[in-house]
């Protein structure tokens, strides 16, 4: 039996101000490392056999810190990037509107395509399904090209929240294609959360 988890990064500065962050290179913050740190202690040594991760540095950062408590193999790859985010990087939905007005989704904004997403992110997947069949595998990538390929991977499941940063999604491979065991889950959270209150 095949499993794939997928990891939303830590939070960074630039999701903290709602920017639109695409392919742009951006750090996690403290409370992001802190984030990463929380969740491998979650993750049971033993339990992942292998780590991929967007070569981004916020996905990068988290694999790394999710990889030393697992003591796996980190793989980087460029397939698993955020969508491109054209025009819109860097800006806040504030500033879209006073740059573009209030309709600036109507325009073209170069954002990388619905298609382009897929096609990268399944060849993705079907090659590290072949690759490492009954093996868990852990991928570490971003909140907007998890969702656009969980669509796909799950049709019908109208699992349309929106992924939480550190979030962990598990999907279980059977004969009729995957089934999600586990979406958006972030209870090694909770306890900072608790002490906050």
């Amino acid at each position: 039996m095949t499993t794939i988890g997928f990891v939303r990064h830590g939070i960074t500065r630039w999701n903290k101000e709602g920017r639109a962050q695409g392919s742009s290179d951006i750090p996690l913050d403290e409370e992001g490392l802190k984030q990463a740190g929380m969740l491998a202690e979650r993750l049971g040594v033993g339990e992942w056999d292998i780590v991929y991760s967007s070569d981004l540095l916020r996905a990068k950062q988290t694999a790394e810190i999710l990889n030393g408590k697992l003591g796996t193999k980190l793989h980087l790859d460029s397939r698993l990037r955020e969508r491109s985010g054209g025009l819109i990087e860097r800006t806040t939905e504030e500033e879209r509107v006073q740059k573009w007005g209030p309709n600036w989704r109507e325009l073209d904004m170069k954002l990388e395509s619905h298609d382009s997403i897929i096609s990268r992110g399944i060849t993705f997947i079907n090659e590290i399904s072949e690759k490492h069949m009954d093996q868990n595998v852990l991928i570490v990538s971003h909140g907007a090209f998890i969702k656009h390929l969980l669509k796909v991977l799950l049709p019908g499941s109208n699992k349309d929240e929106s992924l939480n940063n550190t979030s962990l999604t598990s999907l279980v491979k059977c004969e009729s294609g995957w089934n999600c065991d586990l979406y958006n889950c972030t209870d090694h959270l909770l306890k900072e959360e608790s002490l906050k209150l």
